[in-house]
């Protein structure tokens, strides 16, 4: 009797694309490769809103634009276009198929031409979003748009455009930017990040600027455009500029603007006072960057505080007076979602804890860094981790160098929805801390209190309470972990890192007392996209390829000055690492050319590579690595092949 074979039917396009639908981006990537069925659900219009296509301007770029003509948008960043033949017919292409049909188009690094551009612009109907960063070879003549016919005809194309990006442009002045922005009547959103603008006088002449300078863009021609088009705008970005007090009040003060989202990073002659004015008359920020203002006080928090109820995104990075103070009323304001103290010196956390112990309104934060208040310590971690459990989902901790096992432990039990944890540089975390245990040892007993009577750890880490660190931490080493040890860890009922199923981005560098003993044990996050092991100097090649079997979605793993890694490691983690795009190995001794060998062989989509410094590699072998990986952009090699450190000194 013969054997009966059948064919297993193939499902409906419509049913593939309900299945893919239920996967992330990354996972659903992967699946249109299985299959042309398969490749053809993914490319249903419900995943392509948001798609933006990045690559550097050659020839082998032209039939991806072509091919892209079958959606319905998309966007695009094109990098390195020039005034060669190749760019323009990069920019010719793009105007023909996607005319109508792109909506963002950025050309960072490049220094394309006028002519070609004012070719393309008049065929993007649907364009929403401009970026002109840095293309200093537009307005270096001062020509640009100079022409009637052209203001015209671009003005017809850019007449929906909302988002306008003209940073760090040397030579944009009044009457080039006037000419622009004549084309774009509705603009949302204006970038003017670097640019050199005389907020007061002409620098040169002693006198006011503007508003129809030829060779400076001035405060005066900037608030004319704001006042006719004070009914749209509604986001502002004068970071790295000038801009001083008055200045500010005065844009604060433009009749009719109700700006949303203001950007003033690094503006280091604004006051308290100017942020007092801000924020009275523009009640509706949501948005608002003032990192590195160094002037400012908790006087301008306090200002803040009592103005803008309606603010979700505040960053005071590198505000370096602030101090506590005004962080409490701060916690008041309800639709506060991402605050930035990271580099803020003099802060606790202390006030944080007390605004958001009060009764409600009270902030729900998502977003919280610390990165570098050395003044933060386990107190605050435990109490911020418990108040936010159940909002928080992206934590840096990153240098705060006193944090110890406690503060992990917290931030395993009450913040499982977390999805970027930074602990880089915390040097006192130890297994312990990441397998949810507490070291037994004299100095530090966990079935004793504390002198207030608070709770205690227990060894399944059932009660959540604090007590005393060593007297001098920095010279006490923590008692190895053993087999036994990690038998408990496997029965406990208490919370270690292998509770925070969510994370996608964990960085652990410099913590140079974890070892295989933990990162074997808990780092298994199917869904972990971002790791950096960086100089963490005990662990093995046992840690690298159980973190490769476990964490198969992995596309940047840092292993920097991790001296015990070596080729055996890479053989055994290559085969797991198929999403791998980003990889960091410098200061490796043990990783050979064999490493390549293998990188080669199983991570086909590697974008950049670090082996700096890895003395047994050698550039006879990276130069054919850059031949055999065809997306590989970046090769960092520096000093391979033993090369002599001291002939460049």
């Amino acid at each position: 009797m013969g054997e009966i074979t059948m064919e297993t039917p193939e499902l409906p396009l419509e049913i593939v694309t309900y299945i893919l639908s239920f996967l992330k981006a990354s996972d659903r990537k992967e699946a249109s490769l299985v299959c042309w069925s398969w490749y053809d659900a993914s490319q249903d219009l419900q995943f392509q809103r948001n798609d933006t296509f990045k690559f550097p301007a050659s020839i082998s770029s032209l039939d991806l634009i072509r091919g892209l003509s079958r959606r319905s948008r998309c966007s695009l960043v094109i990098s390195h276009l020039d005034g060669s033949s190749m760019s323009r017919a990069v920019l010719q292409e793009i105007g023909l198929h996607l005319g109508p049909r792109l909506e963002s188009l950025a050309l960072p690094g490049s220094s394309v031409t006028e002519s070609s551009l004012l070719a393309l612009l008049p065929h993007l109907t649907a364009l929403r979003r401009l970026d002109l960063r840095g293309l200093d070879s537009l307005f270096m003549s001062g020509a640009f748009l100079s022409k009637e016919e052209h203001r015209q005809q671009v003005g017809v194309a850019l007449a929906g455009l909302e988002e306008l990006d003209l940073s760090d442009l040397r030579y944009l002045s009044d009457l080039t930017f006037n000419r622009l922005t004549g084309c774009t009547l509705r603009l949302r959103r204006l970038s003017l990040a670097g640019c050199h603008i005389a907020f007061e006088f002409d620098p040169y002449r002693g006198c006011p600027v503007g508003p129809d300078s030829s060779a400076l863009l001035s405060l005066r021609n900037l608030r004319r455009l704001l006042q006719e088009q004070a009914s749209t705008v509604r986001g502002l970005d004068l970071s790295r500029t000038s801009i001083t007090p008055e200045s500010l009040r005065s844009v604060a003060q433009v009749g009719g603007l109700s700006l949303e989202e203001l950007r003033l990073r690094g503006c280091k002659e604004l006051t308290d006072y100017s942020v007092e004015v801000l924020c009275k008359h523009q009640p509706g920020l949501r948005i608002l960057d003032l990192s590195a203002c160094t002037e400012l006080t908790s006087r301008a928090v306090l200002a803040v505080a009592l103005s803008l109820k309606g603010l979700r995104f505040l960053s005071l990075s590198r505000d370096w007076r602030m101090t506590d103070k005004g962080l409490a009323d701060l916690m008041m304001l309800p639709e506060l979602r991402n605050l930035d103290l990271s580099e803020c010196l003099h802060v606790s956390g202390a006030e944080i804890v007390k605004g958001l112990s009060a009764l409600e309104p009270r902030a729900r934060l998502e977003t919280l860094s610390f990165k570098s208040c050395t003044y933060i310590r386990d107190l605050a971690v435990f109490s911020l981790a418990r108040l936010l459990g159940s909002s928080l989902r992206e934590l840096d901790l990153t240098s705060c160098v006193y944090l110890t096992d406690l503060s992990v432990r917290a931030i395993a039990t009450y913040l499982p929805g977390l999805v970027v944890l930074r602990l880089g540089w915390c040097k006192e975390i130890t297994d312990w801390g990441l397998l949810g245990m507490v070291e037994l040892t004299k100095e530090c007993d966990p079935s004793k209190e504390m002198e207030d009577k608070g709770p205690s750890f227990t060894r399944t880490f059932g009660n959540m309470g604090f007590f005393r660190p060593p007297s001098m931490p920095f010279q006490e080493k923590p008692r190895l972990v053993t087999d036994e040890d990690l038998g408990v860890f496997k029965e406990q009922d208490g919370s270690s890192l292998l509770a925070l199923r969510s994370l996608q981005e964990l960085d652990l560098s410099a913590c140079s007392k974890l070892t295989d003993s933990s990162i074997t044990q808990v780092l298994r996050y199917p869904d972990l996209q971002r790791l950096s092991l960086s100089m963490l100097p005990e662990i093995s090649d046992d840690s690298l390829a159980s973190v490769a079997y476990h964490c198969r979605s992995l596309t940047s793993l840092a292993l920097s000055h991790c001296p015990q890694i070596s080729d055996q490691g890479i053989a055994r983690a290559a085969p797991y690492l198929a999403r791998l795009q980003h990889l960091y190995l410098s200061c490796c001794d043990a990783v050979t050319d064999r490493s390549l060998s293998m990188l080669v062989q199983h991570c086909k989509r590697l974008r950049t590579l670090d082996i700096s410094m890895c003395k047994d590699i050698s550039i006879t072998t990276v130069d054919l690595l850059q031949s055999q990986l065809p997306f590989l952009e970046n090769v960092h090699c520096r000093f391979v092949g033993g090369a002599d450190l001291t002939l460049t000194l």
